[in-house]
């Protein structure tokens, strides 16, 4: 299961409480440039409206070798492929105050691209620099415990 793109700051700024596996709509030159390494998910996230989920702001480059693409939009919004029922539980989730829904990688599984995405909490300034003293302490103990 290689991984085509990450967002590592996502992982930063929130605290994933729960995570999917989903499907992701894409034209056939997108899937070559996500094949490719041409995606990246850097600030897009995810939206539900009209019982659809969409992925916004993702920019996948235009794949060189597709030949003259008219009007093509490299961070225009994609459809992710879910069941109704997820779909419901997700928006229900939503409600919730200071919950979103965040990209976190894109991989492929067997010969589909697959998304996954987190339902996430913000972190705060303190927390973040809580967790990195707490792996610094950590860190710290096992190099003291290796000697």
């Amino acid at each position: 299961m290689p991984t085509l793109a990450d967002n590592r700051r996502s992982l930063r700024d929130y605290s994933i409480l729960d995570e999917f596996e989903v499907g992701l709509v894409l034209d056939g030159h997108e899937v070559k440039a996500v094949r490719n390494g041409l995606m990246k998910l850097t600030g897009s996230y995810v939206t539900i409206a009209g019982g659809e989920a969409r992925l916004i702001s993702a920019h996948i480059a235009r794949y060189s070798k597709a030949g003259a693409l008219k009007d093509y939009d490299p961070v225009r919004t994609r459809k992710i492929l879910l069941h109704r029922r997820e779909i419901a539980k997700l928006a229900g989730k939503l409600e919730q105050k200071g919950l979103t829904l965040v990209p976190i990688s894109v991989y492929t599984r067997g010969s589909k691209i697959k998304l996954k995405i987190g339902l996430a909490r913000g972190q705060k300034e303190y927390e973040k620099k809580e967790k990195i003293k707490r792996r610094d302490v950590e860190r710290d103990m096992r190099r003291e415990l290796k000697r």
